[in-house]
């Protein structure tokens, strides 16, 4: 992707705010609220009584949210997804045994450019990057006899 590339401004001229949902509105200020990722479980205990929903719809919410590009998700080893708003461009190491997660503090590929004959047609809107691996501690722990 190329340096300066934002996600927003091409969401903004697809998909307006209007098409967001109530329901939706309140997910995505949650998330902006918290300062980190949160599963749909830790979002629905979030919500306040008066914005209380089902947990199915927290989830179709995110999905929606997901599909037009204002949230990302990713899966932790143990199969939990993990949702924040697109805008927080964190990519992680994470530990495959424990499942602790290390925020990268630099992205290794932001600066890549997918040229546009290998893009098949796709218009690029955002790019998620993740390495496993096994944490100092679970490797010391394997390593160690018993």
């Amino acid at each position: 992707m190329a340096a300066g590339w934002s996600p927003f401004e091409t969401m903004a001229t697809r998909r307006p705010a209007t098409q967001i949902n109530a329901r939706q509105k309140v997910l995505l200020a949650n998330l902006q609220a918290c300062g980190d990722e949160m599963s749909g479980q830790q979002l629905h205990r979030s919500l306040e009584p008066e914005q209380a929903m089902g947990l199915a719809t927290v989830y179709r919410n995110l999905r929606q949210l997901q599909q037009r590009g204002l949230v990302r998700c990713r899966h932790l080893p143990n199969g939990e997804a993990l949702y924040a708003p697109l805008e927080r461009d964190r990519h992680h190491l994470t530990c495959v045994d424990c499942g602790k997660t290390q925020v990268l503090d630099h992205c290794p590929i932001h600066d890549l450019e997918v040229p546009e004959d290998g893009r098949k047609g796709f218009d690029l809107l955002f790019h998620t990057l993740e390495f496993f691996g096994l944490c100092s501690d679970c490797r010391e722990r394997q390593q160690s006899p018993s």
